[in-house]
């Protein structure tokens, strides 16, 4: 139940993916809200903080998912052949703007050499900074790849309940039930 099986998604793959949803959500509804803060706003220099930790955070935690990822099977695949290849090529979209959302808030938070704080445990060094207009670029770029990343999690959902709801697969209740990952043993 804990690991993978061709059946079904184990609980630590589970655990992973709702915490990783529910903390990308968290973060873009955070760093929107955060981009009307006025200066004298108590919150003005507290969220950003609060983001970019969380951030730095759920870095590390989907380097762990990607890990637990390969040297676990992946549950067989329902649906047609030409879903089978849309799901894997989202799948791997929402890897790549999850990176390129991180390194373009790196690189924007760091941009005047200042190291990012995450939640005062240790300091992420600022390693590349000082580019001429870097933090305008990447936060262009940290802005379009988030909203990206949410309109495509979005999709991923709305296909899960297509799954679920239209064409009576187990799809979804394998993401929810672990107990399916030991069906086939």
């Amino acid at each position: 139940m804990w690991k993978n099986s061709q059946a079904g998604w184990g609980i630590i793959a589970i655990f992973m993916h709702w915490v990783s949803a529910v903390v990308v959500v968290g973060l873009f509804i955070l760093g929107w809200w955060m981009t009307d803060l006025g200066y004298y706003d108590p919150w003005y220099n507290q969220a950003p903080w609060i983001h970019r930790s969380l951030g730095v955070l759920l870095l590390g935690f989907i380097v762990l998912r990607l890990m637990w990822r390969l040297v676990q099977p992946t549950p067989l695949a329902q649906g047609k052949r030409w879903e089978n290849i849309a799901a894997h090529a989202g799948h791997s979209l929402l890897y790549v703007l999850l990176i390129t959302v991180f390194v373009s808030g790196y690189l924007m938070s760091t941009a005047k050499g200042s190291p990012i704080d995450v939640f005062g445990w240790f300091a992420l060094p600022a390693t590349l900074h000082g580019l001429p207009n870097q933090a305008s670029l990447a936060g262009d770029i940290h802005w379009y790849s988030a909203l990206a990343l949410i309109i495509l999690a979005s999709g991923h959902m709305l296909a899960a309940f297509k799954h679920h709801w239209i064409d009576r697969h187990t799809t979804l209740k394998r993401m929810l039930d672990p107990r399916y990952s030991v069906r086939d043993k």
